[in-house]
């Protein structure tokens, strides 16, 4: 049946693009949270929880600007926007929030550690990069790409973590 081919190519292509919407968007999710700890560490002493909704919101803040991106995109392509597309457009980013998560998560156990503001900065800070590589990676394994390659994006993304690091410290110091 050719309408039965038709159907299951698409449904194909549909899990590839989400798979990779996932991956583009928990690499730059956990960048974003990764700069948001560094900003918060120059303010001071801020309260955990503010640090915890701060990661939050801000992770639904540049969700619904990435939405609001795709769905302007499309209608200046002209095409006709509906429900479904509008669905597909949040569901294809929402990873930027899910990676906000775990240094979300990261801040809030923080205190169960012993650790006091900087050390939770820090430990949150480390989550943020880790998820970023680890988004790399997986979005590298998915793709098929040689073990060789893995490596290399998860190295480029481990550097640019690293360069955040850096810039917190001269931020900071």
């Amino acid at each position: 049946m050719p309408g039965t081919d038709h159907g299951a190519r698409r449904r194909a292509q549909d899990v590839e693009r989400r798979a990779a919407a996932d991956y583009t968007g928990g690499v730059y999710g956990s960048m974003l949270a990764a700069s948001v700890v560094v900003g918060v560490g120059t303010l001071g002493s801020v309260p955990r929880v503010e640090l915890v909704i701060l990661l939050l919101l801000t992770g639904v803040v540049f969700w619904v600007a990435h939405v609001h991106a795709h769905l302007f995109g499309a209608r200046l392509a002209q095409r006709r926007l509906d429900r479904r597309i509008v669905a597909q457009v949040c569901r294809d980013e929402w990873p930027i929030v899910k990676a906000a998560v775990p240094p979300a998560v990261a801040v809030a156990v923080s205190p169960l550690l012993g650790l006091d503001l900087a050390g939770t900065l820090w430990f949150a800070l480390a989550v943020a990069v880790a998820g970023q590589v680890g988004w790399s990676a997986a979005a590298a394994r998915r793709a098929g790409a040689s073990w060789r390659l893995v490596t290399v994006t998860a190295s480029v993304n481990l550097v640019l973590g690293l360069l955040i690091i850096v810039f917190k410290l001269w931020v900071t110091h």
